[in-house]
């Protein structure tokens, strides 16, 4: 039960972290439904929309379980609950406010913690706290103990649906598998007929440079596998994360990534002020595979290879970035670039081009 105001802490009460239960979902499900149904009563102020949404995001998460990092559970939990219900309304901007204020104030999480569970930059979340705090009237402490009162005289303990929790859940991971098995099939069907192609003749496209006795290769892009919600320091300042709804930046910009559609080939720009210098990076997708190679021009008439992160078992997309900021007079050079010439390449395994990015990127 939520402290009552006469014994209100300094801070709100952390959830507790499962260390004995292990990875279990069932034990997880068990000591965090009331908790979660608190939160979401304040994020929706009904308390019968509340506990479908406790309930929708528990079978998502019981249907990807397997994939949840052991040691960030907490975060991905809450993640899919903010944004389940942020997904349901129009109107998000009040909607997002009241989240930032809930998760600041009653749950007690840090702006940066908060700019990482809702995919934005940490200005933005002390922009909407602010304005947030405003609408409301009441300072961060009185407005606690409002929560703490509403906890108190809403939380009555319901019994967390487990059974149907976990059903709901194994019928989403078999229709995911499925889709994933059809995709795998579709994918793996071209590169049996090109290998075959390559093992009987050998290419025929007049490509030079992309196999052996073709020309000196060019190195290949360092590619790193992570688990989905798994952080990379990637630059100065920036951070980068896959999960299964696309790729997210600690510093992003208008017109977020995740919204592409991944199945189409192509290829993605974007250009973050970091400390010394530019950070570039952006998403690859629709490709069968992961990229042989991803070539990045750097201004100074040069290029530089590109790294790679990508999901285990979801071939096809990711995220390329150049580890090194580009100076001003560079990205200013790449601006002023004209005709066909691109940023960004992506190459296949083969040495073949898989993707360009928009000749007029940054008119975007």
């Amino acid at each position: 039960m939520p402290p009552t105001p006469d014994v209100l802490p300094a801070h709100p009460v952390r959830p507790v972290v499962l260390a004995a239960a292990g990875h279990d979902f069932a034990a997880y499900a068990r000591t965090h439904w009331s908790r979660l149904v608190v939160t979401a009563r304040l994020l929706t102020d009904d308390p019968g929309a509340a506990e479908e949404l406790v309930r929708r995001t528990l079978v998502r998460m019981c249907a990807r379980w397997r994939r949840v990092p052991r040691n960030d559970v907490d975060f991905h939990v809450r993640r899919c609950l903010v944004r389940n219900h942020l997904r349901r309304l129009r109107g998000r901007r009040a909607a997002r406010r009241r989240a930032v204020v809930v998760l600041r104030v009653w749950e007690g999480l840090a702006d940066a913690e908060i700019a990482q569970l809702l995919g934005c930059s940490v200005g933005a979340v002390r922009a909407q706290a602010r304005h947030g705090l405003k609408e409301t009237g009441a300072e961060p402490g009185q407005l606690r103990e409002v929560f703490t009162r509403a906890a108190a005289r809403n939380a009555v303990p319901s019994e967390v649906p487990l059974a149907e929790l976990q059903t709901e859940g194994r019928i989403r991971r078999r229709r995911r598998l499925a889709v994933a098995s059809a995709a795998c099939v579709a994918l793996l069907t071209p590169v049996a007929l090109l290998a075959t192609d390559r093992l009987g003749g050998g290419a025929q496209d007049g490509t030079s440079g992309a196999g052996p006795g073709g020309g000196s290769r060019q190195a290949t892009s360092p590619i790193r596998v992570v688990a989905p919600g798994e952080r990379v320091t990637a630059g100065a300042g920036v951070r980068i994360w896959l999960t299964a709804d696309g790729a997210h930046w600690s510093v992003p910009l208008p017109g977020d990534d995740s919204d592409r559609p991944l199945d189409e080939p192509g290829v993605s720009l974007r250009v973050d002020s970091v400390t010394g210098g530019f950070f570039l990076s952006g998403l690859f997708h629709g490709l069968s595979g992961e990229p042989g190679r991803v070539e990045v021009r750097t201004g100074d008439g040069g290029t530089t290879t590109a790294k790679v992160l990508v999901l285990a078992g979801s071939p096809g997309w990711g995220v390329w970035y150049a580890s090194t900021p580009l100076p001003s007079k560079n990205v200013q050079a790449l601006l002023s670039m004209g005709g066909d010439d691109r940023v960004v390449t992506v190459y296949d395994d083969s040495g073949r081009v898989a993707a360009r990015s928009d000749r007029e990127w940054w008119r975007v």
